[in-house]
């Protein structure tokens, strides 16, 4: 093997870990969210978590430095909504059914993109996915709540649709400057909805695991993806990605004590087959990809 081989190995070895890293920080991140729900309910830790969010990245990011197409700011501020309703309606679905059950039945939103935009044979993972909703929910016993099931569905919607603006955000957007209008955003739609009925419960104890909170999901998962892609082929990316619901059933089986059904394994299995086979069809076009429009620049 050449040092040019093995230096890309390596490299490759390091991303995903990084990828890994990400997920597994997403996942603790939404354990511990589920505990902190006792206390401000499951809407006012997602808001928590969106604000601190938005503070560090604003924070971080300085969007002032940088000028913004009224199209750019329209799709980032479409992205902050989706945000929000992905956020609100994960917590939700996770009052009520397992963090595996509910990160696979999320996870069908990016898997319908790309499955959406397969080639061909691609498309019929499709029935992969399908089969495996059917193992996590068991229609037939009732064994899934129905409403955590259709917040979890409900946030797979918002998924598909944060996915498509990331990518139309992360063309025309350098940096994370995407991130520093979106979160704000978020913010505001997630204080409109359920912001007056937590602020009252707040504590320097409360914000302060909020903040740590934020740090876990969104803010280094963020930052490691982004050190990932560097490393990765975004093919590679997407596959390892997938692995997320077999993570989050780990997570919780570990840490919330939520063992799983056997259909529900079953279920989980199959979605991250059908997500892997999605993704390895759905690549996008390598000419196609635009190069960012904005750019950090100092403004007078």
């Amino acid at each position: 093997m050449t040092s040019t081989h093995a230096s890309a190995g390596k490299t490759a070895g390091v991303g995903s870990m990084m990828a890994f890293a990400a997920m597994g920080c997403v996942q603790l991140g939404l354990a511990a969210s589920i505990g902190l729900a006792g206390t401000l309910g499951s809407e006012g830790v997602a808001w928590l978590r969106l604000a601190w969010a938005a503070v560090i990245l604003v924070a971080i990011a300085r969007p002032w430095r940088m000028k913004f197409t009224r199209a750019t700011l329209g799709i980032c501020a479409l992205l902050g909504l989706a945000t929000a309703g992905m956020t609100l309606g994960f917590m939700k679905a996770v009052e009520t059914i397992d963090l595996g059950t509910a990160s696979a039945l999320e996870f069908m939103g990016p898997l319908a993109v790309a499955i959406i935009q397969g080639r061909g044979a691609g498309r019929w993972w499709a029935l992969v996915a399908a089969a495996g909703v059917l193992g996590l929910t068991e229609p037939w016993h009732g064994a899934a709540d129905p409403a955590g099931v259709l917040f979890a569905l409900g946030g797979a919607v918002c998924w598909a649709v944060y996915v498509l603006l990331t990518q139309r955000a992360g063309d025309a957007v350098d940096g994370l400057g995407a991130l520093a209008i979106s979160m704000p955003v978020a913010a505001v739609a997630a204080t409109l909805v359920v912001g007056p009925e937590v602020i009252g419960r707040m504590d320097v104890q409360v914000l302060a695991i909020g903040f740590a909170l934020a740090l876990l999901l969104p803010v280094i998962p963020f930052s490691l993806e982004l050190l990932a892609l560097r490393r990765l082929t975004t093919a590679a990316f997407g596959t390892l990605m997938c692995l997320e619901p077999a993570i989050a059933m780990v997570v919780g089986l570990l840490i919330l004590h939520q063992v799983p059904r056997p259909a529900a394994i079953l279920g989980i299995l199959l979605v991250i087959v059908a997500g892997i086979g999605a993704t390895r069809t759905g690549r996008r076009d390598p000419a196609k990809i635009a190069q960012p429009a904005v750019a950090a620049q100092s403004v007078p």
